[in-house]
């Protein structure tokens, strides 16, 4: 099989498109790029889909925790605090464990035990929670003089909110938003360890990965392509989120321009 014809029959493989069965005998580098970067259409899934609604829940948790009511800062705090506290591996075991038990009452939850459900709302979760930390700190960084402006030019609640505090917060928190966003795609690759089954054997790049390293007794090829496909994810966020940075700071003069510093998160 050519490699023209490897890329028609397995680019796509990881959505159920093209040949079924997976290469057996020889494993070309052709076949190894090809169905890595197939999988990689899931891990793409995951940490954009969980990224962009996340964002949103980040958002009402990081105002919820900064409200002086207790009913809306306990909850806000407490959904933090478990998210952050707790590794992101067993939130994936746990989840399973609560939708396979909840699989048993109704059929509503049959689909929250698949990975494409079950495992995009663990990382859902997880981020938003981190998230809402990172806008939470960015919320008490806002300078009082821009709230005080605001109260001058007579805006309250949500006008004030629309167009001073959320624009400022978003500004101050968008560089650490970026590196919780590559950590959130390097982290999807623990979907292929939890306890949500590859369905028909259409996994993550990291399933291909273990299936060539298994297969062929040589982790040497299969894991740097990973990890290849990975940086030139990594490279895409900084890029798009690099000039969303510089959007939200176009008023500032150069100098004050707050620049865009990678700072991977090694522990977490």
């Amino acid at each position: 099989m050519s490699c023209i014809e490897t890329i028609q029959a397995y680019a796509f493989r990881s959505l159920g498109f093209g040949e079924r069965l997976l290469p057996r005998g020889e494993y070309t580098l052709c076949e190894h790029f090809t169905l890595i970067g197939s999988g990689l259409i899931w891990n793409v899934y995951f940490g954009a889909l969980a990224l962009m609604t996340g964002f949103f829940l980040a958002v009402a948790l990081a105002v919820g925790k900064s409200s002086a009511s207790p009913l809306w800062r306990k909850p806000a705090e407490w959904f933090i605090f478990v998210f952050r506290g707790s590794p992101l591996f067993i939130q994936f075991f746990f989840a399973y464990a609560c939708f396979l038990s909840l699989k048993g009452v109704s059929g509503f939850f049959d689909p929250f035990t698949s990975a494409w459900l079950g495992a995009l709302i663990v990382l859902f979760c997880n981020t938003a929670a981190y998230s809402g930390e990172i806008f939470y700190g960015a919320l008490l960084s806002i300078p009082k003089g821009d709230i005080e402006a605001a109260d001058a030019y007579g805006m309250t609640g949500w006008n004030r909110f629309r167009r001073i505090t959320f624009p400022t917060m978003l500004r101050l928190a968008w560089p650490a938003y970026t590196n919780e966003a590559i950590f959130l795609f390097h982290a999807t690759t623990l979907v292929f360890f939890s306890g949500f089954p590859a369905w028909r054997q259409q996994g993550d790049a990291l399933y291909y990965a273990s299936y060539f390293a298994d297969k062929t007794f040589n982790p040497f090829i299969p894991y740097p392509i990973l990890a290849f496909y990975f940086i030139l994810l990594t490279l895409v966020i900084i890029s798009l989120f690099g000039a969303v940075n510089r959007r939200l700071n176009r008023h500032l003069p150069q100098e004050r321009r707050q620049r865009f510093r990678l700072r991977p998160n090694l522990i977490r």
